[in-house]
């Protein structure tokens, strides 16, 4: 069956999101059908009717949420992102009896991708996608969120005798995200990236450090 995109070039985005629990476990059982074929049996062979299939979910169904797999792909990447986002909001932000460092190491652990806590799938075949699929716009709304993200757990440690400057916060945030991507791109190990991970934690503490000594 061929991929429906109605009249034009294809749509890349998904249609609507789902507010409702039933439709969120319908959108999560395509997600989750949506991996397993693509790590299965690779981007080019994936169909959206194979998607449906496997999810067990109507076809017409499916489309009500995604006009075409590069759609699928958007909203899936969407959903890495705020998957991300909520564990670190959940670990890291809202506890209220953790220290700086412990923040930061659950942070900064999440963030690398080292922490199995989070189960959506950052992976190299989704970042050689990227280019020809995300929009400028959704990249920068997608930076400007985790951005975000990291200030509210400096927020968070309120134990910290001066809080590094928004400029400093957010030169970790490119710093820890842009090297999460190149570990990506080179496809390291887990051993590799769980050893970045700790040299990270350390810069991070280094800096902070550095921030309240003056």
């Amino acid at each position: 069956m061929p991929e429906k995109t109605g009249p034009g070039e294809p749509r890349h985005k998904p249609l609507k999101r789902p507010t409702q629990a039933r439709a969120k476990f319908t959108v999560q059982a395509i997600y989750e059908a949506f991996v397993r074929i693509w790590q299965r049996d690779g981007w080019e062979r994936l169909t959206t009717r194979a998607v449906a299939l496997e999810a067990g979910v109507a076809v017409g169904t499916f489309y009500d949420y995604f006009p075409s797999k590069t759609a699928l792909y958007s909203g899936y990447v969407r959903h890495c992102i705020e998957s991300l986002v909520q564990a670190v909001d959940e670990q890291a932000v809202q506890p209220g009896d953790l220290g700086w460092q412990q923040r930061i190491h659950r942070l900064v652990r999440l963030v690398c991708g080292v922490d199995r806590s989070v189960n959506a799938w950052f992976h190299h075949d989704m970042l050689a996608l990227e280019p020809g699929i995300a929009e400028p716009k959704h990249q920068r709304r997608a930076y400007d969120e985790l951005a975000a993200m990291w200030q509210r757990v400096f927020d968070a440690c309120t134990d910290l005798p001066q809080q590094p400057s928004p400029g400093t916060i957010e030169a970790l945030h490119l710093a820890v995200w842009g090297g999460r991507r190149y570990a990506m791109l080179v496809q390291l190990d887990h051993d590799r990236m769980q050893a970045w991970a700790g040299e990270v934690e350390q810069l991070c503490h280094a800096v902070i450090q550095r921030t309240s000594a003056r």
